[in-house]
């Protein structure tokens, strides 16, 4: 656990708007040093700009976090004007949804390539750099936090291609923590499953590749995109209050953060648990929204 994170080093993914931005806020306002990662050149040239007008020391790379080479790079970057970092933030993440048998190879490459690679790159970049400077000071303490999402914990339909990769940063982050303990007391780690918030995940094909540019989209995939759109936009919590339970997180050395905690939202990962060791097929997962499953089948359908 962290609890002074004065001129502290933040690594932050995905920082040119949503989580990873708001966290560059908190992290700015409390004295940390800002490592800004992201795709998007214009997010990222604005996030820097208002991070160093607060007076803090940033570095702001335009990087791929799917690609190994990128993701090396940045690294070797961040040990050299930085040191090890205190606080990793993998949180780049893109959405695609669909029936999952119509998802192309392009498809799961991008998917796959920023929500899991990205985590996978981060971890193993950043991690064994931490260790080091924990081996070398008894008072360094880091933190990792990775994120995934609902999700990853669910089986939300007409979107398995974004369930299977968050699933894995799920289970990536969980054996993770065990690893971690094995090793150290001094390195934590969290895991960030957020609900619909509105963050720019539902535009997130914008910055997706021309190499892994896919056609028309399918029947399922524009159905999905409207459906998650609608959803996400009238979202209640914010990503800025997101970033907060992030933070208090890493002082509280707390694995689990929710963007909602709600009976109704902790409890459908409940009772999926509970059909699992029943041994029971899987829930309708409209049961408390009847509306909307009959309004998707019959989209699907034709009807």
């Amino acid at each position: 656990m962290i609890q002074d994170f004065q001129g502290k080093t933040a690594v932050l993914t995905g920082a040119g708007s949503g989580f990873g931005l708001e966290c560059a806020r908190i992290g700015a306002a409390r004295g940390m040093n800002l490592v800004l990662v992201d795709v998007q050149q214009d997010a990222l040239d604005q996030a820097e700009a208002e991070m160093k007008a607060t007076g803090a020391e940033v570095m702001a790379r335009r990087v791929d976090v799917s690609s190994a080479e990128q993701m090396e790079q940045l690294a070797a970057a961040v040990k050299e004007r930085f040191g090890a970092p205190h606080f990793v933030f993998n949180n780049a993440g893109v959405g695609h949804g669909g029936l999952v048998w119509e998802n192309t190879v392009a498809d799961w490459d991008w998917v796959l390539g920023v929500d899991l690679w990205g985590v996978i790159h981060g971890v193993r970049l950043f991690v064994p750099m931490m260790l080091e400077a924990a081996a070398q000071d008894p008072s360094y303490r880091g933190h990792v936090t990775n994120t995934a999402s609902m999700a990853g914990l669910l089986t939300p339909p007409n979107m398995g291609i974004y369930n299977a990769a968050k699933a894995a940063v799920v289970s990536l982050t969980e054996t993770m923590y065990q690893d971690l303990n094995l090793v150290t007391d001094q390195v934590g780690a969290s895991l960030l499953c957020p609900y619909f918030v509105p963050t720019g995940i539902t535009h997130s094909e914008r910055n997706r590749p021309n190499a892994l540019r896919q056609g028309e989209l399918t029947k399922s995939q524009l159905i999905g995109q409207a459906m998650t759109e609608k959803a996400v936009t009238s979202g209640k919590v914010t990503a800025a209050e997101v970033a907060h339970k992030v933070f208090k997180a890493i002082s509280d050395n707390q694995f689990y953060v929710f963007s909602h905690e709600s009976p109704r939202a902790l409890g459908n990962i409940t009772s999926r648990m509970q059909n699992i060791v029943a041994i029971q097929n899987p829930a309708d997962p409209f049961l408390e929204a009847p509306e909307v499953g009959a309004k998707l089948r019959a989209q699907l359908r034709g009807a």
